[in-house]
């Protein structure tokens, strides 16, 4: 099978694509034909050994995968060969082939493709989690969004407004802009030609109820400081490659919560609402209430310059790799 294999650490440029042995599912296990792959910005982080959980060389790369099911484990029961699922792993899902746990798949509902199933789960399962149970937005809350054109600012645009949130969607650049004002936002802030901590209070009268912020950088603090009294900023990631620094006296003069979520130990930590949230989001999906943007996509051939988009920040929305020959 092809497989985009990581051997040295460093940017994308330095991934191959070899041949390597099919492998076969151990008990609990699932052999998958991979399809499409979507890329994280985590991914991203793993080639370039910049990521909290390093991953030991060689590996492929790609944590997130929309396939159809080849062979099944010992002590598998509620998946058989032929289902179309959808799931994550922690690397190798940019192969064609890859062994998943049971428990980290799901089946893909009718009416959706490999595409948009692949580029669903990661981002929207952030973005929801942080939405619906971090900060408990309320209908007719202001929702500020950093970085609101990529892949889990979209998402929480769309999942923002299914809460009956008013969205102001923060970017860079017309393009970006264009693509939130399509998909629903109330305003929107460039936040490279425009004063993001001013036009943020303006446009809210008075400041967001609630803030998510995955790309960290200058706009956190002026994000923060737009932040109504009591309010919550949700901090998720920090794809600008830079982690602000908070003056602290913003949180105590104006008595806003500051809550971090990471989606690998959400789970573990609050699990009714980590079962209720995958739920209802797996409603709204299947009901067509909400879809991945798919900005672009490549051939497994190309999946450095796929990683490349998403380090480089040039992605619209989500960027898929399509795998299946």
């Amino acid at each position: 099978m092809r497989a985009v294999v990581c051997r040295r650490y460093g940017p994308p440029q330095g991934l191959l694509i070899e041949e390597l042995p099919v492998p076969r599912p151990g008990a609990g296990e699932l052999l998958v034909d991979v399809r499409t792959a979507a890329v994280n910005f985590p991914d991203v982080l793993l080639v370039a050994n910049a990521y909290q959980v390093p991953a030991p060389l060689p590996f492929v790369p790609g944590s997130e995968l929309a396939g159809q099911i080849l062979a099944v484990g010992e002590g598998v029961s509620e998946f058989a060969p032929g289902d179309r699922v959808f799931g994550t792993v922690p690397t190798g899902a940019f192969a064609e082939r890859v062994i998943v746990p049971a428990g980290q798949l799901t089946r893909i509902p009718e009416g959706v493709g490999f595409a948009e199933a692949a580029a669903f789960g990661v981002t929207y399962r952030t973005a929801h989690h942080a939405l619906r149970s971090v900060a408990e937005v309320r209908s007719g809350d202001w929702v500020a969004v950093l970085g609101a054109a990529g892949g889990v600012g979209l998402a929480a645009l769309d999942l923002a407004r299914q809460l009956g949130a008013r969205v102001v969607a923060a970017a860079s650049g017309p393009e970006k802009l264009a693509l939130c004002r399509a998909r629903g936002a109330t305003h929107v802030i460039d936040y490279t030609t425009e004063d993001l901590r001013l036009r943020l209070r303006e446009l809210t009268d008075g400041g967001a109820h609630v803030v998510i912020d995955p790309v960290g950088g200058p706009a956190s603090e002026q994000a923060l400081r737009s932040t109504r009294r009591g309010g919550t900023f949700v901090t998720l990631g920090f794809a600008s490659g830079a982690i602000p620094a908070i003056p602290l006296n913003l949180v105590l003069l104006k008595g806003v919560t500051v809550k971090g979520m990471e989606l690998r130990t959400f789970g573990e930590q609050f699990r009714e609402l980590e079962r209720r949230d995958r739920d209802e989001l797996l409603g709204l999906l299947a009901a067509g209430a909400v879809r991945p943007h798919i900005g672009a996509r490549f051939p497994l051939e190309e999946s450095a310059a796929a990683l490349a988009l998403v380090a480089d920040r040039r992605a619209l929305g989500k960027v898929v790799i399509d795998v299946g020959r």
